[in-house]
């Protein structure tokens, strides 16, 4: 069964409980880091930083203030801008172990952007979250800037997602449209239950998920799950392009190149798998 995962939108009640209080500064100072390292190495102003997460000034400065003094948040003096610090990269390294697959995909993602001329995503199942830790460009002048690495979708919420959900056996499938209704009614309307039944019936025939533009219209993509060496879906790989790109020829091609990296990609975790294991 999925586990479940807090989101970042999650809301927090309201409560004079010590605990529940202490729970939402955890989440606000977690979303500190979590914004500063979608924004990457250039950090943000305190200001921004409050802007963007919502937060008043004086909420803003004492959560990045204490991120400062135990190291997860490094201010430039220059540019007044906060960035992740040292203790940020430390638990970074301590968890980077369990992206192995990640680096096992990395060359043959660049390939298939080089091959599409596309963007190419690759993302990995977190509970009720499909969650991007890489984006290839291709070389063709109108890409795709919908998807950052870090940035985490719903379930069935573009092609990645939703090849993934469709790898789910159908009570699983309707435990996450149940839980994540309410905000796709809100962030993805065109995203219905009616819609993404009908993409997973679609995906599971032609073994690719076409995304008709429907998290912004004009932005199609190309998905399919990755399983690992056990055949339980763990990752995802898309191609996003404008929709004169995806017509029903190139989805198709597409479709089966990334079925085939697909099956690459779960023959290279066994071939680990077996290298780890073998006493010789």
């Amino acid at each position: 069964m999925l586990e479940t995962s807090a989101s970042p939108s999650s809301s927090i009640a309201s409560s004079s409980s010590p605990s529940v209080a202490g729970a939402q500064t955890l989440r606000r100072g977690l979303a500190v880091l979590r914004l500063l390292t979608r924004v990457g190495p250039g950090g943000l102003r305190m200001g921004e930083i409050g802007r963007r997460l919502e937060l008043n000034k004086a909420t803003a400065i004492r959560l990045t203030r204490t991120l400062l003094e135990e190291g997860f948040v490094v201010r430039d003096s220059s540019s007044s801008c906060y960035r992740l610090g040292p203790e940020a990269f430390a638990v970074g390294l301590a968890a980077e172990p369990s992206y192995a697959l990640q680096r096992l995909a990395a060359p043959l993602l660049r390939t298939l952007a080089a091959e599409s001329g596309d963007t190419v995503f690759f993302s990995v199942l977190h509970g009720y979250e499909n969650i991007c830790l890489s984006r290839d460009e291709g070389d063709f002048p109108i890409r795709n800037q919908l998807i950052k690495a870090g940035d985490r979708w719903p379930l069935g919420i573009g092609a990645g997602a939703c090849a993934l959900l469709a790898a789910l056996d159908d009570a699983q499938v309707d435990d996450v449209l149940a839980r994540n209704a309410g905000l796709r009614a809100e962030r993805f309307p065109r995203c219905t239950n009616d819609a993404i039944r009908q993409l997973i019936r679609q995906t599971r025939d032609k073994g690719y998920c076409v995304q008709p533009g429907l998290v912004i219209e004009g932005s199609w993509a190309v998905g399919v799950p990755v399983y690992d060496a056990d055949g339980r879906p763990v990752a995802s790989i898309s191609i996003a392009a404008i929709e004169p790109r995806l017509g029903p020829t190139r989805s198709a091609a597409l479709g089966n190149r990334l079925m085939q990296a697909s099956r690459e990609l779960t023959a290279l975790q066994a071939a680990a798998r077996h290298g780890r294991n073998d006493p010789g």
